[in-house]
């Protein structure tokens, strides 16, 4: 795993854990925050030692309140966006489940950024919060999509047009985030429920992930579907070795072999 800056990367067992990692500012995502996620996931996604991903915020404040165009070309083209949408689909793409571990304030593109993650168990503290419109800005795709399918339109509505602080009582009850636990046994539970997905089967859980994803994933999530996991399967089949085997050979394939 190469070397970062604005992030920590770690490994313990079959867990692999993404540490934001600037307290001293929210733990908001940078550019340069954003593209060391998108690589470290990338890297993630190539090795086979890790099962699960725990995605999470430096200190016990904060687990990130947005982002900040920090150090970028003052340009509307791509140089001068600030790249979220990268990080977005990284986490989505990736065949392994994401946990995001809560460990404070999920505000602005935080909150999305946990919302992106397959499930969220958060501390007792912790604070859940849209603040787009306030600041006159806003997230109309993955920041409304997914919230709209966690919490329903008429919630997810109020989020973006009230903006009010959800407490993660609330955030669970409406159905934001999976679970919450005090703030003291945060590490403890996110290792045990880390663990308990880890043993499920890895392929079925990838292929479950990347059904879930196919839906919003258009043609690209669809093809992921089939491609990485669809296929991988198919391709160890005896009807693949049969069709393959008498396409070479230039013979009729033996049908009996099908639907093996």
């Amino acid at each position: 795993m190469q070397q970062f800056d604005e992030i920590i990367y770690s490994e313990d067992g079959p867990i692999a854990t993404i540490t934001l990692n600037r307290p001293q500012d929210g733990n908001m995502f940078t550019a340069k925050m954003c593209h060391e996620i998108r690589d470290c996931i990338n890297e993630i996604r190539r090795e086979t030692r890790t099962r699960v991903v725990v995605l999470t915020g430096a200190g016990d404040k904060f687990f990130c309140i947005g982002g900040r165009k920090e150090g970028m070309e003052d340009t509307l083209l791509y140089a001068g966006v600030l790249p979220t949408l990268e990080m977005y689909e990284s986490i989505d793409k990736l065949q392994k489940p994401v946990i995001a571990c809560v460990n404070g304030f999920a505000v602005g593109g935080g909150n999305v950024l946990q919302m992106v993650c397959d499930v969220t168990i958060a501390k007792e503290s912790a604070v859940f919060r849209q603040v787009g419109p306030m600041m006159g800005s806003f997230d109309a795709g993955y920041g409304t999509w997914y919230l709209e399918d966690l919490v329903g339109k008429k919630r997810a509505k109020e989020m973006w047009y009230a903006n009010p602080k959800l407490s993660a009582a609330e955030a669970k009850e409406w159905g934001l985030i999976n679970r919450v636990v005090p703030d003291d046994q945060l590490a403890e539970a996110t290792k045990k429920f880390a663990l308990e997905i880890a043993d499920r089967g890895s392929f079925a859980l990838a292929s479950i992930k990347g059904a879930f994803n196919a839906r919003h994933g258009g043609v690209a999530g669809l093809s992921r579907m089939a491609h990485d996991l669809l296929l991988r399967g198919y391709l160890e089949t005896e009807e693949h070795h049969e069709l393959a085997a008498s396409f070479a050979e230039r013979r009729s394939p033996d049908g009996s072999k099908f639907g093996q």
